[in-house]
C-alpha cells in the first residue's frame, strides 16, 4: 500500500457564513492529495498528460464525518490500496490538528490514450513506480 500526507490551511473563501468548509471543497483537497501523492512518487499530471495520457475521474464517494472550519490545518491522507492497472483508485481521509477525523473517501480514475480517446492500461512506467509498495 501507498500512503501519501498532505497539508491545507482552509481559506476563508472556502466557507460559508458559519466558518463551515462548502461540502464541494472537499473534492478539491482529494484532488490536491492525488497531485501531491503522484508527485511524491516522481510523477505529475503535466509528465502524464504530455506522454499522451490522460486520467479522467470515473467515480467519487465521499462521507462527511465533522465540519472543516475556517483556518484549520487540514492533514490529507492518500492512499493507494491496489496497483494501477486500468483503473486507479485513491482513498482519502481528511483529519483536522488535533486528529480527528473530518471526512473520507475514493475517487477512481481510469487511463486514457489523449491519441485516440479510448481507455488504456496505465502506463508502464507509473507501473514500475508503485510496484515496490504492493510487493
Amino acid at each position: 500500500m501507498f500512503v501519501s500526507e498532505t497539508r491545507i490551511r482552509v481559506r476563508y473563501s472556502e466557507t460559508d457564513q458559519m466558518g463551515v468548509v462548502y461540502y464541494g471543497h472537499y473534492a478539491q483537497y482529494f484532488e490536491v492529495g492525488r497531485a501531491e501523492a503522484i508527485r511524491e512518487l516522481g510523477w505529475t499530471y503535466r509528465q502524464l498528460e504530455e506522454s499522451g495520457i490522460l486520467m479522467p475521474v470515473v467515480s467519487m464517494q465521499l462521507r462527511y464525518h465533522r465540519p472543516a472550519r475556517y483556518d484549520d490545518l487540514l492533514l490529507v491522507r492518500t492512499q493507494v490500496s491496489e496497483p494501477p492497472g486500468r483503473l486507479i483508485t485513491f482513498s482519502s481521509q481528511i483529519f483536522n490538528e488535533e486528529g480527528i477525523h473530518l471526512t473520507s473517501g475514493e475517487v477512481t480514475l481510469t487511463f486514457i490514450d489523449q491519441a485516440t480517446g479510448r481507455p488504456c492500461p496505465a502506463p508502464e512506467k507509473l507501473i514500475n513506480t508503485f510496484e515496490p509498495f504492493f510487493s
